[in-house]
């Protein structure tokens, strides 16, 4: 049964043509029965006709509505005029009328409902009931219009189904691919922050080791000790790197991570005394400060500002010259975390640290500013007056709506 039903949704066309021949076939025993009746209006080739026409209408009423409403309206005046009395084929108005309604054009659909008021009142001023009074005859014409107003309605919410089925289709679909669209975009947003990760991981790290590298060597002869103890700092800081990176790689290729979108561990604001530690090993001298009272932070926040400080520290080395010296400055506020960082070095172009260094291929100000712009703060850049940089940056423990 049910590949028969499926069958008949997909050839509607046959169903309808099917009912026609049932149509005409009750219809043309109805002619003929009547043919016989004294007293009935009509020829039995013009009831014939008739009833081949409407019967057309009901075959071709979902291929071609707005054609076979108006060819219905032709016959149905062809029968006032040549005074054909109504038959069981007349039941084709009713399904036309349905038809428009449902799935005609609006034009078609008011003149069904306009004509179907009317045609009940009409065929009974064409063709009266002898027997009945004025009253009745009424009442006859109201009681035949209900069908055809019955009709109308029905196609009509049919209509406003369909058109409500199909926006909600539209709406659904226009959601999935706004759904596709943010996965793209938050899958993009991953990749942008573990580059930026890899970027702060690998341009701090490698800058320790090519230091204490260099001391190294530079004491290999007259200061052994001195020389053990740059390459154990060179091996600890080449393994944290490589532990960072497993971490990060480990993030990328299995896409786990918090709903929050921060990977774990992170670092923190209290590493930041470690990080100095670190760069003053290395032969970084840096003064850190602390101001106000220290408090648990937002992760977003604690690890922006550790990565800030991490990122200014590592182009200091990197372009500060061999006598720069730095600064760092942590102050709590009531509603936010301020960093100031500044260096006395010679410095570099103002566009190499917008472009990520002096190869122009990291992230520098740039990922500073969109990590500073994830958790709602500001971030001023620049040279100092008489040489050196400046960053500072204002964290709000709430970001901004």
């Amino acid at each position: 049964m049910q590949r028969l039903y499926d069958f008949l949704r997909r050839h509607p066309s046959w169903v309808d043509a099917f009912w026609a021949v049932v149509l005409f076939g009750v219809s043309a025993v109805s002619v003929v029965s009547l043919d016989r009746t004294p007293g009935y209006h009509g020829t039995l080739p013009e009831g014939m006709a008739v009833s081949a026409g409407l019967c057309a209408v009901v075959a071709l009423r979902r291929r071609f509505p707005e054609p076979m409403l108006l060819v219905a309206l032709v016959i149905g005046l062809a029968q006032l005029v040549l005074d054909v009395e109504t038959t069981v084929a007349d039941f084709a108005m009713l399904v036309i009328t349905y038809t428009v309604a449902a799935v005609g054009a609006r034009w078609a659909s008011r003149l069904a409902l306009t004509v179907s008021l009317c045609a009940a009142a009409v065929a009974q001023i064409r063709w009266p009931d002898e027997h009945s009074s004025f009253a009745g005859q009424v009442a006859i014409a109201v009681f035949q219009t209900v069908p055809f107003a019955l009709a109308w309605v029905l196609g009509d919410s049919m209509r406003t189904r369909r058109a409500y089925f199909a926006q909600l289709e539209e709406r659904a679909s226009r959601l999935e691919k706004e759904r596709e669209a943010q996965a793209k975009v938050a899958v993009a947003a991953e990749r942008a922050r573990i580059a930026r990760e890899l970027h702060d991981v690998v341009a701090h790290n490698v800058s320790v080791m090519v230091v204490q590298a260099d001391g190294a060597a530079y004491v290999m002869d007259a200061a052994p000790d001195q020389a053990k103890k740059a390459l154990e700092t060179i091996s600890s800081t080449g393994r944290q790197a490589l532990a960072e990176m497993r971490r990060l790689l480990g993030v990328l290729r299995t896409g786990e991570h918090q709903e929050s979108g921060e990977y774990v561990p992170q670092p923190d604001v209290e590493q930041i005394d470690d990080l100095i530690e670190q760069c003053r090993s290395s032969g970084l001298p840096v003064d850190f400060k602390v101001e106000g009272t220290p408090r648990p932070l937002p992760s977003g926040v604690e690890l922006t500002a550790y990565r800030i400080v991490q990122e200014a520290l590592t182009n200091t080395r990197k372009h500060g010259g061999p006598n720069a010296g730095a600064s760092v400055r942590l102050v709590y506020f009531d509603d936010g975390l301020g960093l100031l960082v500044e260096d006395d070095g010679k410095g570099a172009p103002h566009e190499l640290y917008e472009e990520g260094g002096a190869d122009g291929q990291g992230h520098g100000l740039i990922g500073m500013r969109e990590r500073v712009g994830m958790v709602g703060g500001t971030l001023d850049a620049g040279p100092r007056p008489g040489g050196g940089f400046r960053i500072s940056a204002l964290l709000p423990l709430k970001p901004a709506h």
